[in-house]
């Protein structure tokens, strides 16, 4: 037990390589940026911006996708017990619709650091370069995995997803939301041909579009 205990420290531990780096460069304050949501076929999507203490152990902390549900949701309330500042950026269906989701995406990363009430020192992102910001910042592939402060973005925007996405599906139980979370799976594309998109679909989304052409 002690064995696995202290793996998992060293494996955490691990995660801060990054973040220490800009400790020795003069930043105190790191963010990790990571969004939730891009893939889907509906709902908003949403990133998370997290300032972690230097060096805190968060067992089980990686990126959103490789932590069980109930590990995320244990998560998301020790990050907000612990960390400096905790932000959440989102950005609705319509927006999504209208500028696509790469920058939809951006806007919600922005959107969350300006919600972190402080400012940051540095900024650490998951594979996305912010151009309109005049914060330094590092992007970084599959930064989920490698950060510490971007795996505990992940976890915080995933959360807060699935909880609007869990909303919707009490408008709209027939879609499946609460099980897929908006995702394109066999169920949801189903529905879609059935009942056609509701106004939580993103309609420049090709399965969307499709679901629209065959309604119409």
């Amino acid at each position: 037990m002690l064995k696995n205990e202290n793996r998992e420290k060293e494996r955490v531990r691990q995660l801060y390589v990054t973040e220490e780096q800009c400790y020795l460069a003069g930043a105190k304050l790191v963010a990790g940026i990571d969004e939730a949501g891009r893939g889907p076929l509906a709902g908003p999507v949403v990133a998370g911006a997290v300032i972690l203490p230097p060096f805190t152990f968060l067992p089980n902390l990686n990126d959103s996708k490789l932590v069980s549900e109930k590990n995320r949701a244990a998560l998301f309330q020790e990050i907000y017990k612990i960390a400096v500042a905790v932000g959440i950026g989102e950005v609705s269906v319509e927006l999504i619709d209208r500028h696509n989701i790469l920058e939809a995406t951006k806007m919600a990363m922005k959107r969350a650091i300006k919600n972190l009430g402080v400012t940051p020192d540095f900024l650490l992102l998951d594979a996305v370069k912010l151009k309109d910001t005049a914060l330094p910042q590092k992007n970084i592939i599959r930064g989920d995995t490698i950060s510490a402060s971007i795996a505990a973005a992940s976890i915080v925007a995933k959360v807060y997803r699935d909880k609007l996405m869990q909303e919707l599906d009490k408008q709209f139980p027939w879609y499946g939301f609460n099980q897929h979370k908006g995702y394109g799976t066999k169920k949801h594309l189903a529905a879609l041909t059935k009942y056609g998109p509701c106004p939580c679909h993103r309609q420049t989304f090709s399965p969307v579009r499709e679901a629209s052409r065959v309604q119409s």
